[in-house]
């Protein structure tokens, strides 16, 4: 079963199951929502920082990647997988403590790519980072 054949009514069950990976799990990602129209999940700043105690600006990108391909996949074509081709990120706050939340929206989404924006958030609601990420298309192999 790829992404694209679940069903959007279970697609936050079947990305808890499935998870977000490997480096995902390591950095502490939870998932809260995941449907079609948008995917939420927090993620925790101890443990996540650079020597002077601000989230690493990296945890940021790992965070919207994190959520930005797997929504690009839940809403693949049928038959498609998507792989990650382009990634930036503009970090506008630092958070130090507490959870940050990343809210990924899809800005486009075609036949051949797609294009999220995760705009990550401290506790107190402040835009810490803005991260756009642009996903190909990629046919499975039969």
């Amino acid at each position: 079963m790829t992404e694209a054949s679940v069903a959007p009514a279970d697609a936050l069950a079947y990305v808890r199951e499935r998870g977000l990976g490997a480096l995902a799990d390591k950095m502490g990602i939870e998932i809260l929502e995941f449907n079609v129209e948008r995917a939420v999940a927090t993620m925790p700043v101890e443990g996540n920082t650079q020597p002077i105690m601000l989230l690493h600006g990296g945890a940021y990108v790992v965070l919207g990647e994190s959520l930005g391909s797997m929504h690009a996949n839940l809403v693949a074509p049928e038959g498609y997988v998507a792989v990650g081709v382009d990634i930036n990120a503009t970090h506008t706050g630092s958070a130090t403590s507490g959870l940050v939340t990343g809210v990924c929206t899809p800005v486009h989404t075609g036949r051949s790519i797609a294009v999220h924006e995760i705009v990550v958030s401290d506790e107190r609601g402040r835009r810490c980072s803005t991260v756009r990420i642009t996903n190909h298309y990629k046919k499975l192999k039969a």
